[in-house]
């Protein structure tokens, strides 16, 4: 069982949705004693956002050149790692209603056509079939599922596209207003992830 903990929250020390991650990996580690964890910390890797040179790259016709592969190393990179993960935790903050930028350009950089997913005469389907992905989502104020969250559903949406259907948001919300209500909440949340099998 192979665990990749991703992070997107620019709080490296007192951060929320970084706390609730820990939690949620913590739980399935004592469920799946033999599992290993990978981590990938978006907010700090220094990933490059889709610029023209990649484009070039990702849809260039025939063989790629050297300068080209080395373009998408970092991508490719990513890619391989989702690819070997069984099971996805991700910590995704609300920043202003959405995503932090270092979430969108992860995002960005793992979509990638004949790995994650394919296109077919019925529209694009994905490939990283048989995955779980919990989501950690904190706010301050915007509570989760609301209209004023465009997070928690563009999420699903990608991850849905890439072939991961199995998706379980873990909301830490309203933090500003009812914060030990939200931590209560969410630590029973945790407690009942079990070995449950992803949906396929």
């Amino acid at each position: 069982m192979n665990i990749l903990k991703i992070n997107s929250s620019s709080n490296r020390t007192t951060s929320i949705s970084r706390k609730y991650v820990n939690k949620v990996v913590d739980k399935l580690l004592s469920e799946h004693t033999e599992a290993t964890v990978q981590e990938r910390d978006v907010a700090y890797s220094d990933l490059p956002f889709i610029n023209e040179e990649m484009l070039n790259a990702l849809f260039v016709k025939g063989e790629r050149t050297k300068r080209q592969d080395e373009v998408l190393q970092v991508a490719d990179g990513l890619i391989e790692e989702v690819s070997n993960a069984d099971i996805l935790v991700i910590g995704a903050p609300i920043y202003n209603f959405s995503v932090p930028a270092s979430l969108k350009a992860y995002f960005d950089l793992i979509a990638r056509a004949g790995r994650t997913f394919k296109y077919t005469e019925n529209g694009p389907v994905g490939l990283l079939k048989g995955k779980k992905a919990y989501v950690v989502i904190a706010s301050g104020g915007v509570p989760v599922g609301s209209e004023a969250d465009f997070s928690s559903k563009y999420i699903k949406q990608f991850l849905s596209f890439i072939g991961i259907i199995d998706v379980e948001i873990i909301p830490v919300d309203q933090l500003v207003k009812k914060a030990e209500q939200s931590f209560a909440k969410v630590d029973e949340q945790i407690q009942k992830i079990t070995q449950l099998q992803p949906v396929i």
